[in-house]
Order: structure tokens, then sequence, then C-alpha cells
């Protein structure tokens, strides 16, 4: 799999700039203007480049969504802000933190050393049941039969997120606001509609689900 990087950059210039430093250095990268749909977007990406000052969410604010969501993604915080208030705001949640302006090199270096420490946490398939999950692939297969079973990207971001706290309860909410990035309003049914929609498609009996389990009146769990 390429290298897929996700930055979120609204000046177009610098964005240009990066975005094209980037690709000639053999990335494939997604680029967003605000942080609309970043944790969608972060899925399968190998790293995540935020910069600070973006219109409606700040990137401190998008990073540290991120981190919930993807908690294995390395993010790099670019920034003209230089005070150490903000690096260690930064740091607080970001894996590095870039202050404009800066070198490509030195861009291409740090990005280099966070794929390298981060690198071999990422490629195993997990086993659950009857299911093969490629994660770093948004894939997921049945061992039964060999085939791939295609999830919307929703439904993988949802699935994904119950596999890395996989054995736990998480709450509607904490789901809700992990893959949707906003706040989840009591009564809202649209997690729910997602999971039954994936259940479907992952469960061999969705009536009986033996993967994804609904704890009443709290979420749902995947059992490890």
């Amino acid at each position: 799999m390429s290298n897929s990087l996700l930055y979120i950059e609204d000046d177009q210039e610098i964005g240009s700039f990066v975005y094209q430093h980037l690709q000639e250095q053999g990335y494939e990268v997604k680029w967003l203007r605000n942080g609309d749909g970043a944790s969608e977007a972060a899925m399968g990406c190998k790293l995540a480049i935020l910069d600070v000052m973006l219109p409606g969410l700040d990137g401190f604010t998008i990073g540290q969504r991120l981190k919930k969501a993807a908690p294995d993604i390395p993010i790099l915080m670019l920034s003209a802000r230089t005070s150490i208030d903000d690096k260690l705001q930064g740091l607080q949640f970001a894996d590095d933190y870039l202050t404009k302006p800066f070198h490509p090199d030195e861009l291409t270096a740090r990005i280099e050393v966070l794929l390298r420490r981060s690198g071999a946490r990422l490629s195993e398939p997990l086993a659950i049941k009857h299911l093969l999950v490629h994660e770093q692939q948004n894939r997921v297969e049945n061992r039964d039969t060999g085939e791939e079973i295609t999830l919307t990207g929703k439904q993988f971001h949802i699935f994904s997120y119950l596999l890395r706290h996989l054995g736990q309860i998480m709450t509607k909410e904490q789901i809700y606001e992990a893959v949707w990035g906003e706040s989840f309003i009591e009564g809202d049914k649209t997690l729910m509609v997602h999971i039954r929609y994936l259940r479907e498609k992952i469960e061999r009996d969705p009536a009986s689900p033996e993967i994804i389990e609904t704890v009443r009146g709290i979420g749902y769990r995947v059992r490890a």
C-alpha cells in the first residue's frame, strides 16, 4: 500500500506548494481545506499533517478528535505560532510540531521519522470470529468463504473504532463523536441504523449478533 497522507491546510498557496512537494516525494496526499470529514478521510492514511489556523474548527480540536478516532495515526502539526504554550498544547496529542516557515526537506524528514516510528504497529490483519480485518487496507474478509465484505466508509470507521477498543463497552456518544466528528444528540437513530446495516454484512446471523454486541442503555462492544 502506498504511503497515503492526510493534509489539512486552508491557505491555497502554501497548500499547493506542500501538496506538490509531497507528491514528488512519492506520497499519495488527501488535501482538505478544513476539518470537515477529517476522521473519515484519515481512514487508510499513515499520517496526518494539520495546520493550526483553519476556518471553523482549529487544528488542535481536529487533531484531538483524530487521535481519539485513529490513535495509531501519527499527527504532525504545522503552525506560524511559535510560542512555547502553543507548542505544548499541540504536543499534548500530536507526535510532532513544525513551525512556519519551514524548508520542505525538513517536513519530509520529519514525516519519514514519524512513519518509521509508527510503521511496524500497523500491518497484521486481525481475526475476529469468521472475519479477517485488514485495517490499513480498509478491507474485511469472510474467512469461511474467502470473499471480501464491502463496507461503506462510515461502516468501516464504526467497526474500526470498536476494534481499536476491543472488549471495551463504548458509549453511543463516544462512537458517534469519533466517527461523525460532532456531538451526539440523545434520541438520534443514525448510529443505530448504521450498526444494523453493518451487522447485516458482517454477522453470520444479524438477528443474533456475535461480533457487535449491544450493551443496553450504554452502547456497543466487540468481544475479544
